[in-house]
């Protein structure tokens, strides 16, 4: 697949085929992903492809409460845990007990454990260089590290016919999934990757235009720029 169509129909799918995802092609897949940048060059990136029947659904429970945790801000028009304290997060906005005990359905959260392959993908902490720690906002810099890595396993996917969806919803659950799948102290669970055949793949992405998030010299100006279209080529379709 041509770099641009890959780019154009890297949709987040959520529903798949039957058609299993072999051992061979997440090998291939996680060797295309593995020259992503990083910090340093260190890598610190492990993955855990999540085969077992119980430990599925059990991670598909666990996801399950946090999709309940995120619903809950979204059905109040906030966006879920966002850092809106001047750029800090200063406690949760809502009731998260409460909102876990109330059910949230979704075909992709109820039906996780079904998903023909899951990856959790973990980050060690000692190997990211985090040089926003000690600002007056909210940490984004280590990700740097570890989400292009993610990035490039959801490009390769696509390349290779396969689509996915890169979540970090599982996060909410990191103490429990770090006992589920006996992950040391020290690492992090930074994404859960749900790959597999999509049942039907989107070629036409809305995006916002380039000229729409781009400034020049300064974040008042814009650049002289006129605005193309807001989704990919139809030569895509």
């Amino acid at each position: 697949m041509e770099l641009s169509e890959t780019l154009q129909s890297n949709a987040s799918y959520r529903s798949f085929t039957d058609q299993p995802v072999s051992d061979e092609e997440l090998r291939g897949i996680l060797d295309l992903a593995r020259f992503a940048p990083s910090g340093g060059n260190r890598q610190p990136w492990e993955v855990i492809i999540v085969k077992d029947p119980n430990r599925r659904n059990s991670l598909e429970h666990l996801y399950q409460l946090a999709w309940r945790e995120y619903m809950a801000h979204v059905e109040l028009g906030l966006v879920p845990f966002a850092p809106t304290d001047h750029g800090r997060w200063s406690g949760p906005a809502i009731d998260l007990e409460e909102a876990r005990r109330r059910p949230a359905p979704s075909s992709f959260a109820d039906n996780l454990a079904t998903v023909p392959a899951l990856l959790v993908v973990c980050v060690r902490l000692d190997q990211l260089a985090v040089l926003d720690n000690g600002l007056e906002r909210q940490s984004i810099v280590g990700g740097g590290s570890i989400y292009p890595f993610c990035h490039n396993i959801m490009l390769a996917a696509r390349s290779r016919g396969l689509g996915g969806v890169m979540t970090t919803v599982i996060c909410r659950q990191e103490s429990a999934v770090r006992e589920l799948l006996a992950i040391p102290n020290g690492v992090a669970v930074a994404a859960l990757l749900a790959l597999g055949y999509p049942d039907k793949v989107v070629t036409r992405l809305k995006r916002h235009d380039p000229s729409t998030f781009t400034h020049l010299d300064t974040f008042t100006q814009r650049p002289p720029w006129e605005e193309v279209n807001s989704a990919a080529p139809s030569a895509l379709k």
